[in-house]
């Protein structure tokens, strides 16, 4: 398995079972929060993920209107990690936060009408306009 930190390493994570899911977002709230045009995310069960670490939560209000609580640390500001209202049984982990080159890439792709233009992935990658409502 795979294990996730923040840049300086006062959070750390430890995944017991393998991710369920991997997608890359390109929503604007992940644009804004990784500093990039789209964000790759890692979703595991909840329970099969040890944390530690001082963290700080930010809440905000996702379009569908339920809450997302992103973790990043106080130190260097890393976000490592989110719960999402809409799935309470997984815990989202930003895949560049294991620093793992082999990680299995994404089997999808949300918001995509926030794509950018230039942006190509895989012809295997399942695309979605909004979150999981295909095109």
């Amino acid at each position: 398995m795979s294990d996730a930190q923040c840049a300086c390493g006062s959070i750390r994570l430890v995944m017991r079972e393998p991710a369920k899911l991997v997608a890359a977002c390109h929503c604007f709230a992940c644009q804004r929060r990784t500093g990039s045009s789209f964000s790759v995310n890692a979703f595991y069960a909840i329970d099969t993920v040890e944390i530690s670490g001082t963290v700080t939560e930010f809440v905000r209000i996702a379009e569908s209107g339920r809450k997302v609580r992103m973790y990043f640390c106080p130190t260097c500001g890393s976000t490592v990690y989110w719960k999402a209202d809409a799935a309470p049984a997984m815990l989202g982990v930003a895949v560049g936060a294991l620093a793992d080159p082999d990680f299995p890439a994404p089997t999808l792709s949300v918001f995509e009408r926030y794509k950018h233009h230039w942006v190509v992935l895989p012809q295997d990658v399942e695309g979605f306009e909004e979150n999981l409502a295909k095109e």
